[in-house]
């Protein structure tokens, strides 16, 4: 082959890999996002005690799809074990309103915690208040992929066969929290206490991080706990590719 046509050669290369990167996501920048939110009264109330929704939001222009994740996994947190979860926040809004008693009141939010490496970390949270001295609190998470254009469960962040070797490094993130808050001096809330594997993992980039629904590892007044797996713990245990910098 001659030069000239290596050096062709060598240049359709260069053109073809340059369109590709040209028309393939960034995933490190970060995804557009907007915010939305709204206070909303019971229509006809003008008195102090006026049940009251709070639904504060966020959207994604760019990803439509995740937009209806994100008001899904909003949903979920207004579930009881008596009824369905609404459709849509804006039905939501209108049911509880529609039969809500004077001093009730409910708060609904979802923000973007952290976006790296191609991953949107939200985080749910929800108060429901009927006037008792707790209201009920609601916490949770979900990782996105934009990669793979899905919320990633547990197993698809770990390598095969090794959900009890991360419940072993929580464990060991759970008593490194004890220490730290001096609460392994505490025998009695040692006896009453006890570690357990939650739901909510998100992939952070500081470290895997483990949030707990109040009265499950502590007492209500602790409020959620949040207990930190730093990545090298997890060598051999979560997907190469989900490490921080690796993908």
């Amino acid at each position: 082959m001659s030069f000239f046509k290596i050096a062709s050669v060598a240049a359709i290369a260069l053109t073809l890999g340059a369109c590709q990167s040209l028309f393939q996501p960034n995933y490190r920048t970060p995804l557009e996002t907007t915010r939305d939110a709204s206070e909303t009264l019971k229509p006809g109330c003008s008195n102090p005690d006026c049940p009251l929704v709070n639904i504060d939001t966020v959207h994604f222009p760019a990803d439509p799809q995740l937009d209806g994740i994100v008001e899904k996994n909003l949903l979920q947190l207004t579930r009881t074990p008596d009824a369905p979860a609404a459709p849509t926040l804006a039905a939501y809004r209108d049911q509880f309103l529609r039969t809500a008693e004077p001093h009730s009141s409910s708060y609904l939010q979802a923000k973007v915690r952290e976006q790296h490496d191609g991953l949107v970390i939200v985080e749910f949270s929800s108060y429901l208040d009927t006037g008792n001295a707790q209201g009920i609190p609601g916490r949770s998470f979900i990782n996105y992929s934009r990669q793979q254009n899905k919320v990633l469960t547990l197993s698809d962040m770990l390598l095969p066969g090794q959900e009890e070797a991360f419940w072993k490094a929580a464990q060991v993130a759970h008593n490194s929290w004890l220490i730290s808050t001096k609460l392994d001096q505490e025998p009695e809330f040692l006896k009453t206490w006890h570690f357990q594997k939650t739901q909510n993992v998100a992939l952070t980039y500081g470290g895997v991080i483990l949030k707990y629904e109040v009265s499950t590892i502590a007492p209500y007044a602790l409020g959620h706990i949040e207990l930190k797996i730093p990545y090298p713990r997890l060598n051999g245990i979560l997907k190469p590719e989900l490490f921080p910098g690796r993908n």
